[in-house]
């Protein structure tokens, strides 16, 4: 498991100036979710359809949803280990990534392409950010959080859309997922950064 190593207290991170502290989360976020993103992407890359054959279209969904959360999950907990320990870090990430899979899932498969992606968006970015300003205790900020990870998710999502019908095949997909959790990566950081900043 890759760590990455945070100030040790709030005072030796509130002693460095605001925006150094959003970079540094959204740096260490993309990061952190770009790596989990690539390892689920990779499995669609290579193994999409021996996961449909062995899991159905529903469980090869659930499948990868449990991957980002176990993998995405680990690597993203040092954002706020000064607020929550690992095993409620995952609670939370479990909970949060599963409203976002569920939001997602359900706006794609009932208007499809186009639309429905951009429904999808939105309806996942939504459900998360609720998820996480609830599990941080910070409700007033629910609405910056919802636009912050609409935004992140639209541009990973979309580049990486374009990224993969560019180069298309198993590298299109690898490049996708990069796009994907860099930028979803790199909302989740703000969001974390942001509701640490809100609690302390």
């Amino acid at each position: 498991m890759i760590h990455f190593t945070l100030p040790a207290d709030a005072r030796s991170a509130a002693s460095r100036p605001a925006a150094t502290l959003v970079l540094r989360a959204v740096l260490l976020g993309s990061i952190g979710f770009c790596v989990a993103s690539l390892a689920v992407f990779a499995t669609v890359a290579f193994a999409e359809r021996w996961m449909y054959a062995a899991f159905g279209l529903y469980g090869a969904y659930a499948v990868w949803t449990v991957l980002f959360i176990l993998i995405g999950g680990g690597l993203l907990s040092p954002l706020v280990k000064d607020l929550l320990r690992l095993s409620k870090f995952y609670l939370l990430f479990c909970a949060a990534f599963f409203l976002y899979a569920v939001g997602w899932v359900a706006a794609y498969f009932w208007l499809g392409d186009g639309l429905g992606e951009w429904v999808a968006s939105l309806a996942g970015s939504v459900l998360m950010a609720v998820g996480f300003a609830a599990g941080f205790k910070v409700l007033p900020l629910t609405v910056s959080f919802s636009l912050i990870l609409f935004v992140a998710n639209s541009l990973g999502y979309f580049l990486g859309l374009w990224l993969n019908a560019w180069c298309k095949g198993q590298i299109g997909m690898l490049l996708w997922g990069a796009a994907y959790g860099f930028f979803l990566g790199a909302g989740l950081g703000a969001v974390f950064h942001f509701a640490r900043r809100a609690s302390q």
